[in-house]
């Protein structure tokens, strides 16, 4: 999760939402990816669907199972269905999302009947950092 968060860290510098995210496969990182939508200017662009596509290339397969994904906040529903078509072992996130999220708020994603494959969900890790982050940087763009 540390990873996560450096990658939250340099996305916020670059002025892009704060949120980092790293896949990890056998107890190695394999990809990692901060938001970049505005610089890609890309609506797709979120850390966790940029760091899926790169442990794809980088594993040469476009499923990535005994993979785990560590993200700096609750997917959204773009998110949750790349994670779910990637077939993620696991998720860890650090806070929840009541506004945008799809795992545990909303439309609860993995628990819907047309989810395919849903992974393992742990929420809450380092919340209180994570959730400092994103006051952090919303108080300053105001």
């Amino acid at each position: 999760m540390s990873r996560a968060f450096a990658c939250a860290r340099r996305a916020a510098e670059a002025g892009e939402v704060p949120v980092g995210a790293v896949v990890v496969h056998d107890g190695r990182v394999v990809a990692e990816a901060g938001n970049r939508t505005l610089r890609d200017r890309d609506p797709t662009a979120h850390a966790e669907v940029l760091a899926i596509r790169e442990a794809a290339r980088v594993l040469g397969s476009e499923r990535l199972i005994g993979c785990d994904l560590y993200v700096t906040l609750e997917p959204c529903c773009m998110c949750a269905g790349a994670i779910s078509f990637a077939r993620l072992r696991r998720v860890y996130f650090a806070a929840p999302d009541p506004k945008g999220g799809a795992v545990e708020h909303g439309p609860r994603f993995f628990a819907q009947p047309t989810c395919h494959h849903a992974p393992d969900v742990y929420g809450g890790i380092r919340e209180s950092e994570a959730a400092e982050l994103l006051r952090g940087f919303f108080k300053e763009r105001r």
